[in-house]
């Protein structure tokens, strides 16, 4: 049996908060404003409501999100960025740029 280590520079913790394939989406769009999960589903065409719902409940759960449940008729339910959310953010904010850098330089490759 395998000893799982512990995560000593935190980077598989990072990319556990953010795994799956809408996390950053959804990070990114809750970044510029809260959202209604219909809304959310709107800007994220391809997501299903089964999916949808698993990923905002685990960053809610990882501290990233905050779900507010109003008391109205109809319900009404709103998703924001937490601070801790926010600051995971700049974090996918480098990741990205990096992730454009190395795509230029595969396609480089490729022509050469």
């Amino acid at each position: 049996m395998r000893r799982k280590e512990p995560d000593s520079c935190g980077f598989a913790a990072a990319l556990q908060a953010i795994g799956g394939k809408w996390k950053t989406s959804l990070l990114w769009e809750l970044h510029l404003r809260p959202y209604r999960f219909a809304e959310l589903r709107r800007l994220l065409p391809g997501v299903s409501e089964k999916v949808l719902t698993q990923q905002l409940r685990q960053m809610e759960a990882d501290g990233l999100i905050s779900r507010r449940a109003y008391d109205e008729v109809p319900p009404r339910v709103e998703y924001s960025i937490t601070p801790l959310g926010f600051s995971l953010n700049d974090a996918v904010t480098v990741m990205s740029a990096w992730g454009k850098h190395h795509e230029t330089w595969k396609s480089q490759r490729k022509a050469a």
